[in-house]
């Protein structure tokens, strides 16, 4: 078998900003897991033994032959890259060829091998502390790789002292779910002394697998997104370039954190100061006070718009066409946040079902039209069938019913007009305020109301929001407003101020109007302070409920 493992000139090593990239057992895992999703890999292994600072990683990936086996931990040695100009096209997750080299300075490396289809047996390789062979034999294994390192860092017993073994395996188990969320086809198995400790099944997406980190959530506290972006020029226009979203519903699931915020790029999570303010922006006004939104981002972009060369551990990058980006990763996120279609069950599915089992009733007789049950509606045919306690909209819909608090769907309403279209209008005579502070006085002018000297201690208020010009507690919103922090919290409180009260009894036609509107908000889940909108009751869970399973002539004995 032909060599793929090669040493990189000097040009090209003059240009990569790798320098010492392990420094724990977090890193030193990264780095192997990351050689074995590059050899082709479903299925990785690590077994972990802290007190002898010893490190197993298997893998069933494509191997390697002797020639490459006896290369392969030689500084700067890798099949990745040739020359300067594959820097700027990279498409693998490892490229310095200075992860196996590093392992063999810092322990005891030693490395079996087989092709995977190409040779009778594998091979055995020990490395001295500059990465050369200085033992090699035959060995029966399975096609892939399996590295062994020893000793890690008994030439540097400082690393060892710098965090203790908690930490240590804390930050394992961080890598493992980061690189089972960049790709979730992997199955994952850790041992830690010869035990299982943490296991991740391969899923198709990354929803299936953040449940597994985070044991309270379920999948359907999620929703998924992937959709291709085409290129903003003319030059990337051949690639196929794509945005994955995986956010927590807002009405179900956040943090007091930004902890998982998490961005990846190409297969790698890196931390972005630039993206990471606009994932959490385009939840701005779903989340209550002071929480975070739990979300994933995974960019697929061309490799000349990035440069991995930000940080020694490739957890940086510098992003080409940012601005482009940031807009893009906002509309993902909005998209993620909307009502689908496929929300539980199809709609067609659950219809067909519905006549099914309830073939002598009349529950699809009015609620559906075939425009309707279209699986390209954008939105769920919800109808209005009751009010409960002049407070709650009962919704009829294919797969069930929705209680949706009337006043804050309509405050939602309301706070994305204001958002878009933000107006004063004069009012005649002024309003006159009094006792405002200079802060309030700031506050209103900041927001486009013309206030102005009326006397002592006195304003006069020439204009105000149009949304307040016909209510009659306009003084009271005034002084509320000018007590706020800045235009939105001021939308908000205009918002909320207008919106329809709860008690107030309403019409069939008018709480129809308040779903079909709500529907069509860019964020429908809660309202501007973060409050649930609606209580879903699937069809499944009321089947479930009523034992519409049990066979009743047989429990009457008949």
């Amino acid at each position: 078998m032909n060599s793929t493992i090669q040493t990189l000139p000097a040009d090209v090593v003059h240009l990569i900003a790798a320098g010492e990239v392990i420094d724990s057992l977090a890193a030193a895992i990264r780095e192997l897991a990351e050689n074995a999703l590059d050899s082709g890999a479903t299925r990785i292994s690590f077994s972990l033994y802290p007190d002898l600072w010893r490190v197993r990683v298997a893998d069933n990936g494509m191997g390697m032959s002797l020639t490459d086996l006896k290369k392969c931990a030689l500084s700067h040695s890798t099949s990745k890259i040739r020359a300067c100009q594959d820097l700027g096209k990279i498409l693998t997750l490892g490229f310095r060829g200075e992860a196996l080299h590093s392992l063999a300075h810092l322990g005891r490396l030693e490395i079996f091998s087989r092709p995977q289809h190409s040779e009778a047996n594998g091979w055995r390789v020990i490395y001295d502390a500059q990465g050369k062979p200085k033992q090699v034999e035959a060995a029966a294994v399975a096609p892939g790789t399996i590295v062994n390192v020893r000793d890690l860092f008994a030439n540097m017993p400082g690393r060892r002292e710098c965090v203790s073994r908690k930490q240590q395996l804390k930050a394992v188990q961080v890598t493992i779910h980061h690189l089972a969320l960049c790709h979730p086809q992997i199955t994952w198995q850790v041992y830690k002394d010869e035990r299982p400790w943490l296991t991740i099944h391969a899923a198709r997406t990354p929803q299936q697998i953040l449940p597994q980190i985070l044991p309270r959530l379920r999948p359907d506290d999620l929703q998924y997104v992937k959709r291709d972006v085409e290129a903003e020029t003319t030059a990337e226009a051949t690639a196929t370039q794509q945005i994955e979203v995986l956010a927590g519903l807002p009405d179900r699931c956040h943090r007091r954190y930004a902890d998982w915020v998490k961005i990846a790029v190409n297969g790698r999570l890196v931390r972005s100061p630039e993206l990471e303010p606009t994932v959490i922006a385009a939840f701005s006004r779903t989340l209550p006070r002071d929480r975070y939104p739990i979300c994933f981002l995974h960019l697929h972009v061309t490799p000349e718009q990035i440069d991995w060369n930000r940080h020694p551990a490739k957890s940086e990058i510098y992003l080409e066409n940012l601005e482009f980006w940031q807009a893009q990763i906002s509309q993902t996120i909005e998209e993620a946040l909307q009502f689908h279609t496929s929300e539980g069950q199809s709609q067609a599915k659950v219809a067909q079902l519905l006549k099914a089992s309830e073939a002598k009733g009349n529950y699809l007789s009015d609620s559906l039209s075939n425009e309707e049950t279209s699986q390209s509606s954008p939105t769920l045919p919800l109808k209005a069938v009751a009010q409960i306690n002049n407070t709650y909209i009962v919704a009829e819909h294919p797969n069930g019913l929705w209680l949706v608090e009337q006043h804050i769907a309509h405050e939602r309403i309301l706070y994305e007009q204001l958002c878009d279209r933000w107006e004063m209008v004069a009012v005649e005579p002024p309003i006159i305020l009094q006792d405002l502070r200079d802060t309030q006085v700031e506050q209103l002018q900041q927001i486009g109301v013309d206030i102005e000297p009326f006397g002592e201690k006195l304003w006069a208020v020439r204009s105000i929001p149009a949304a307040l010009q016909d209510r009659s507690d306009r003084e009271d919103a005034l002084i509320e407003l000018s007590s706020g922090k800045n235009l939105q919290a001021a939308q908000v409180a205009v918002a909320c101020r207008t919106a329809i009260r709860n008690g107030t009894p309403l019409e069939l036609p008018q709480m129809q109007d308040i779903l079909d509107r709500w529907q069509r908000t860019r964020h429908p889940r809660t309202c501007p302070h973060g409050r649930p909108i609606y209580l879903s009751l699937e069809e499944s869970d009321l089947a479930r409920f009523f034992r519409r399973h049990w066979v009743i002539g047989k429990s009457h004995g008949i």
